[in-house]
């Protein structure tokens, strides 16, 4: 019999605040991180918003600021979560031995400061245009040493585990939109198995940059209302034209249930069950039917031993995209019968922007305090429900709900579904 997982602690970095509790109370206000780009000069694309982590400042990552200088933007989300979610959870102070805690995170692809190592491009760029061998010969000269180990998306979970003196399970997933969902799920059955008494697990990063948003671009998957940019990530809505890129990090601490009860450790919520599929249809494209999504969603129901009107609160993937929206709601009605019309759903995009392989990691979060207090965010910006996404999604305000059981869509890109069902603690 597999061991209970509990979570203990949790840290994060967000455009809505960078505590677990300043991003609730964002959140449950109703307020957009969305904004203009302001990371780089986007003033040549066609799509000039974000959600940024507003204010960035990388002293918070490490005194040594020539290392944490090399360090890519979702590299120092990553560090900072996790120091904060060991801080909040107490491990500090009663931490197991290191072969006992393990690293699982979803942190993605990296893009390299190309015309930082150029020097603004200036030399590659004559009277005749941009010169693609004059800028490769300066990349070579002018790129750090050592810079290619700090492009590795896996850099993280190694950065976290010296931090933390952890020698146990260590595992990096890049899987699109659901690589933090799925490092949840992974680090909860190394727990359930016996393999790990702790498990730090979540996910950064950070795309927007000029590569990040041209290939998002080049999909037709982002808003172009750069005019209204607190109103461009609208979910469900008839009008809705794509998501926002986000950008942001988050670390949960998963911890099995009898060394959290000794140490005497504030249980947040329990991890009771999750289910993985694939849709094996298009790279893009989710399958049309949901079925997949669906059958994932009842996976994880079996797992945690629930019935669909178990359920009081789903956060959705909801990324605002017309096919993916369309395509979940059909899937949550093919998983949950008549209870689809009844349980609150909403989608935190709306206010945070789609944080690619971060955003499971965030939203997990969102269901743990949804746990917590009672209540469940809003899906800003619905103001024209679109017909075919007819379920409750929670529109434009907060509600108070009995919130014993919650589920958490992810699905992504390549065909990828996972979904985690995270519950109130009960002993």
């Amino acid at each position: 019999m597999k061991r209970r997982v509990v979570i203990t602690g949790a840290g994060c970095i967000t455009p809505l605040g960078n505590s677990p509790q300043s991003l609730w109370e964002n959140l449950i206000a109703g307020r957009s991180g969305v904004g203009p780009i302001r990371l780089f000069d986007a003033s040549s694309f066609p799509v000039r918003i974000a959600a940024e982590v507003p204010d960035w400042d990388m002293a918070q990552v490490s005194r040594d600021l020539e290392v944490a200088g090399h360090w890519a933007r979702q590299t120092q989300f990553a560090a900072v979560a996790a120091r904060e979610a060991v801080r909040s959870s107490g491990l500090r102070d009663s931490a197991p031995s290191p072969e006992r805690i393990g690293i699982c995170t979803g942190c993605g692809e990296i893009y390299p400061d190309f015309q930082g190592w150029c020097h603004s491009g200036a030399a590659a760029t004559g009277d005749q245009g941009f010169d693609l061998q004059e800028f490769l010969q300066q990349s070579r000269q002018s790129m750090p040493e050592d810079q290619d180990s700090f492009l590795e998306p896996g850099l993280a979970t190694g950065l976290i585990a010296a931090a933390v003196h952890a020698h146990g399970p260590q595992m990096n997933y890049t899987s699109a939109c659901v690589s933090s969902t799925k490092a949840i799920g992974e680090a909860a059955e190394r727990i359930g198995a016996g393999e790990a008494d702790v498990m730090l697990a979540g996910g950064a990063h950070s795309m927007i940059h000029p590569f990040g948003l041209s290939g998002f671009l080049r999909l037709s998957t982002l808003s172009m209302r750069n005019d209204e940019p607190t109103r461009a990530a609208r979910p469900f809505d008839r009008q809705r034209d794509g998501f926002v890129i986000g950008e942001g990090g988050a670390i949960l601490v998963l911890e099995a249930r009898e060394h959290a009860l000794r140490r005497n450790a504030e249980i947040w919520a329990e991890f009771t069950g999750w289910g993985s599929t694939h849709d094996a249809y298009r790279i893009t494209d989710l399958e049309p039917e949901g079925r997949a999504a669906a059958r994932c969603m009842r996976l994880a129901l079996h797992q945690a031993r629930l019935n669909p009107e178990d359920i009081d609160y789903i956060n959705a993937h909801g990324s605002g995209t017309v096919l993916n929206d369309k395509t979940e709601t059909l899937a949550i009605k093919r998983a949950l019968g008549d209870w689809a019309y009844h349980v609150p759903i909403s989608s935190t995009k709306s206010m945070t922007g789609h944080l690619t392989t971060a955003c499971g990691a965030i939203e997990s979060l969102i269901c743990v305090m949804a746990l917590r207090h009672g209540v469940a965010p809003p899906t800003i910006n619905l103001r024209a429900p679109d017909p075919e996404c007819d379920l409750d999604y929670v529109a434009n305000a907060a509600r108070e709900i009995v919130c014993r059981h919650t589920m958490k869509n992810s699905f992504g890109f390549g065909g990828q579904n996972i979904v985690l069902i995270l519950s109130r603690y009960e002993a």
